[in-house]
């Protein structure tokens, strides 16, 4: 039995504190990380998507990705599927209703009226590139975070901007290996959109009990989008639905003409799509999209021109036409069709040092080298030689560099072939010319072996 000494002390015994489990921290559903390995991938498309902008002479412009909320309802249209449910949408300390950009052009044009380039030679050309965002389900290639490349050219009426914009974008996904199907259609103008549109409410009316619920909907706000349901019910209605080049008013019928006649001038496919709409209700005349793989529905990219956004938007009347495409989902195609994308660059030269003297005068030359324009390397938190030159080897270096006591004491470093682990001593305040003497003998040998 414990004596009460013993109970007196227990009773003051300190209670074992909970350890509070600490939760690690997930992303937000929808977002996703790039991770180191995917940039190649990522990289080898922006150098594509500059390419085409400087064979084309675009520039690029930037637009913040926080915009005005209603830049977006009076560009993109109050009754499309992207206001109503899909902008992330906030009020700030500043009573300001703000949103998180759902695409670039409504941006664009706002930078186009603002900075008053209609002073500018027209057409101005432009390019961007970068996240957008949009309050989806998320699914395979279409997350709530998204990056998108986007060209417009604002200023132009006629059609063979439309056409090379078509071109341009074919290009672009040819350069990348991925050839599209490109559809096309004419959405004409407000004056004879407006008898299509009672046209397609007319045959949609008498279809209301097969039509799916949001379709109902759109009956009355927004009937153009009923050709872009993807509910089967709706997609077997779509098939005698009446077509809007059967309505475009002639000056419209003359532009839609004009386009496919220049498509056809360089030989570029194309198939005209009777239904194609686009969800934007920006577009006037000409919209078009690039299908993937032959058999796809699915858009690797679409566009289309927009004559009465800027003055909608509080600009002077500009005729305009853009192109947007989503990095993800051209990153998804080129892994699921198995094309090889360039690796980076591997480094030509690992700089190994052997204790802490050697190692700050090889932190001074591995500065020195990277100025020259030497791709160099190393692992200065590494002691072992060893250690380092396994590194090296995993690298694929050409040379390496090894800097140690004696060497530093000597005033000398070592140069080492890692192909045939021949070594020699060379002077420390030589060593970049010769260095970059090697490299280009090396590279003249690999030059000769391929000819």
């Amino acid at each position: 039995m414990p004596s009460n000494v013993d109970k007196a002390t227990s009773s003051v015994q300190p209670a074992v504190a909970k350890v509070k489990r600490i939760i690690p921290p997930q992303l937000v559903r929808g977002m996703r990380d790039i991770l180191p390995p995917e940039w190649r991938w990522w990289n080898f498309i922006w150098q594509k998507v500059e390419a085409q902008a400087r064979a084309y002479s675009f520039e690029r412009l930037e637009t913040p990705v926080v915009e005005k909320t209603n830049l977006f309802t009076r560009a993109i249209g109050a009754t499309t599927d992207i206001v109503e449910k899909e902008m992330f949408s906030f009020v700030d300390q500043s009573d300001d209703h703000l949103s998180l950009r759902p695409e670039y052009t409504a941006g664009l044009a706002r930078a186009y009226i603002e900075h008053g380039m209609l002073s500018l030679p027209q057409p101005v050309k432009l390019y961007a590139l970068g996240p957008t965002f949009r309050h989806e389900r998320p699914q395979s290639g279409r997350l709530r975070q998204f990056w998108q490349f986007d060209f417009e050219i604002m200023g132009e009426a006629a059609a063979v901007a439309d056409s090379q914009l078509i071109i341009l974008a074919a290009g672009l996904f040819e350069s990348l290996q991925l050839p599209v199907n490109v559809q096309i259609n004419s959405v004409g103008c407000p004056t004879c959109r407006a008898v299509y549109r009672q046209q397609l409410q007319d045959y949609y009316r008498t279809k209301r009990s097969v039509m799916c619920e949001e379709c109902k909907k759109r009956l009355q706000r927004n009937p153009l989008r009923l050709l872009d349901c993807k509910e089967e019910s709706c997609q077997e209605l779509k098939a005698n639905a009446p077509q809007m080049v059967d309505y475009l008013c002639e000056i419209c019928k003359a532009h839609f003409v004009r386009l496919l006649e220049h498509l056809d001038e360089v030989e570029l496919a194309y198939q005209l799509n009777p239904y194609l709409v686009r969800g934007l209700d920006y577009y006037t005349r000409t919209v078009f999209e690039l299908w993937g793989q032959e058999g796809s529905r699915s858009a690797l990219g679409g566009g289309g021109r927009y004559d009465n956004l800027i003055s909608d938007l509080g600009g002077q009347p500009t005729p305009a036409v853009g192109f947007a495409a989503g990095l993800e989902r051209i990153v998804s195609e080129l892994k699921g069709r198995e094309i090889e994308v360039p690796a980076p660059p591997a480094p030509d030269l690992f700089l190994a040092s052997l204790g802490e003297a050697p190692r700050k005068k090889a932190l001074r030359l591995f500065e020195e080298l990277r100025r020259q324009g030497v791709r160099v390397t190393e692992s200065f938190t590494k002691d072992g030689l060893k250690h380092q030159l396994e590194i090296a080897n995993r690298l694929g270096v050409k040379f390496a560099l090894v800097l140690g006591q004696k060497e530093l004491m000597d005033g000398t470093i070592i140069v080492r072939d890692m192909e045939n682990g021949i070594q020699e001593i060379v002077d420390l305040k030589k060593v970049v010319s010769e260095v970059q003497k090697r490299l280009a003998a090396h590279q003249s040998n690999i030059t000769r072996a391929t000819n």
